[in-house]
Parts: C-alpha cells; structure tokens; sequence
C-alpha cells in the first residue's frame, strides 16, 4: 500500500506555499475597508480645509481683487452698493448739472450714457474691499478744466456715517469742444441771467483713492 500511495501522491502538483507578507490585492493587510476608506475622507476634508482657510485670508483676497478685471465684479457686488451706487450717480449728475465753472455763466455739465456705467462700475470696484462698502465713501467731484482742475462739489455717501475712504473723481470736458469752450471763457460779454450753457463731458475719467484708516499710498485708476 505505502508504494501505491507514494506513486499517486508523487503526480499530484504541488501546494503553492503561503507567503506571509504578500499583500492583499485590493486592502492592505490588517486593515479592513471599512477602517481604510474613513481615513482617506479625514485626509480629504484636512486638505480642503486648509486650501479653504488660505482662500479666505486677506492677503489672498486682496491678491485676488488685483486679478479680477472689472467685467467679473458684475457677480461679486453687494445689491445694496448696487442701488446706492444708482442713487449716487444720480446725486453726481445734479452736482454736475449745477456746476459753475466760469464766472460770467452758468455751466451744465451733461455725462453721457456711458461715462455713467462706467464710473458706476468703478466705483462700486474701489470700495468693494473697504469694511463699510461704498457708504464708508467720500467723494471730492473735479472737472479738468484746461491745465488746472474745478473743485465741483463734495458727496458724503452716508452723511451718517464717519468715511473711511475718500475718492477724487477727476471728470474731463469733451476735447472736441475744447476751442468752443475757451471762446466762451475768454468771451467778455454778458449774458441773460439764467442762461446757461450744456457742456458735454468726455468718457475719459480719473479716480484717486484714498485710504481714510491706513498710511497706504494713493491709488490711482485712469479710465
């Protein structure tokens, strides 16, 4: 018997041998998945929590706000600035419609359509970072007036409110009128109380902000 069992046992193959180190295919050893897939979701929610913590930090909103062009404010204005900034226009285009820029008459200073959208934007862009939003804003209105500047009126936005930012807006009469104006301005000849003359304004502007809180230097936006 022993001589039939060797031959038989003899044309079996042989028994793999069991490797104690081999890994598992799929899970490591010693670790279900159970235990293996919750750390993984730590480590992700570790990562994205400090990706998200950088993102949230002022230096990295201030870098930001530098890349951003003016287009892509459209979706990061507050609606409250929004309708505040309409007012505001509002207000500047009475304060221009008022103004007085030679002493023989009256001057109606008239901003066309798109000098408004266009001052609008940049303002409700310069006072986006401030802690107070446009309300904290000062306004001194200029108009360019040959080589000097006419102080047109000053616009508290919130008269409740202690500013803390002033903005200069420096406006521009339309150069193509500029030979009209200077004959109006040298012209000694008086006029019918009441007249006054529309002047249009060019669609070209400069703004100089003016940290209220801070000892930072002007910054200044040419448009």
């Amino acid at each position: 018997m022993p001589g039939v069992w060797d031959s038989f046992s003899s044309s079996l193959p042989p028994i793999p041998e069991q490797r104690e180190n081999q890994p598992s295919p799929i899970f490591p050893r010693g670790k279900s998945w159970q235990q293996e897939v919750p750390d993984r979701c730590v480590r992700a929610e570790s990562s994205d929590c400090e990706s998200l913590d950088s993102s949230l930090s002022c230096e990295g909103d201030a870098e930001y706000l530098d890349e951003v062009s003016l287009p892509d404010f459209d979706l990061l204005n507050d609606p409250e600035d929004e309708l505040l900034c309409n007012d505001l226009m509002k207000l500047i285009q009475v304060s221009l419609n008022k103004a007085n820029i030679n002493s023989k008459r009256c001057s109606r200073l008239v901003m066309p359509s798109q000098l408004v959208t266009q001052v609008s934007k940049e303002l409700l862009h310069l006072a986006y970072s401030e802690p107070c939003g446009l309300r904290g804003a000062l306004i001194d209105l200029c108009v360019e007036q040959g080589k000097g500047c006419h102080s047109v009126g000053q616009i508290a936005v919130d008269p409740n409110l202690v500013p803390t930012f002033q903005l200069t807006l420096v406006l521009r009469l339309d150069s193509r009128l500029w030979p009209k104006i200077q004959g109006l301005l040298s012209s000694g000849t008086s006029f019918t109380p009441g007249f006054s003359q529309s002047l249009k304004l060019s669609t070209g502007f400069r703004v100089i902000k003016k940290k209220l809180y801070s000892s930072e230097q002007l910054l200044i936006e040419e448009c």
